[in-house]
């Protein structure tokens, strides 16, 4: 898991080029005016995900994993908590879907709090929560960039 601010993510794009890849789009996109839903970057290797929302109590949400795809969470506008946890034999309450890449777990996170600009990347290696509210429900405008791992 990285937790970072976008101007800082040239320190983590050596890491592959499809984080390289989400990473540029991330910059060099006017994210403000993007709609809702996909957004091609390099076919199935890295896509962008648009979704706006408004943030939820915790028990709304659930920790979630991949096994095909990093996730880049970024905040356009709005906050947000997202619970992190290492995957470390929690109990799988959804089984892994393929076609979606996720399986649904139940056990504590710990909660991350990404304001507007700020990124999460969680490897699947990574539980993580989204969506939580922080101080009562906002809404929020993000782009989760799937990379290929």
């Amino acid at each position: 898991m990285i937790l970072d601010k976008l101007e800082n993510a040239d320190q983590y794009a050596g890491i592959s080029e499809n984080l390289k890849k989400g990473f540029e789009f991330l910059k060099n996109t006017n994210l403000s005016v993007l709609e809702t839903g996909r957004h091609e970057i390099d076919g199935d290797n890295a896509f962008a995900l648009v979704s706006e929302y408004e943030s939820k109590v915790q028990e709304d949400c659930r920790p979630e994993a991949h096994q095909k795809y990093a996730d880049i969470q970024y905040i356009i506008s709005g906050k947000e908590a997202i619970g992190f946890a290492t995957l470390n034999g929690q109990t799988v309450t959804s089984e892994y879907n393929p076609d979606k890449d996720i399986v649904f777990f139940s056990g504590e996170t710990s909660p991350l709090i990404l304001d507007a600009g700020m990124f999460a990347v969680f490897y699947p290696q990574d539980v993580h929560r989204p969506c939580m509210q922080i101080d009562g429900p906002v809404k929020v405008k993000k782009v989760v960039v799937k990379v290929r791992v």
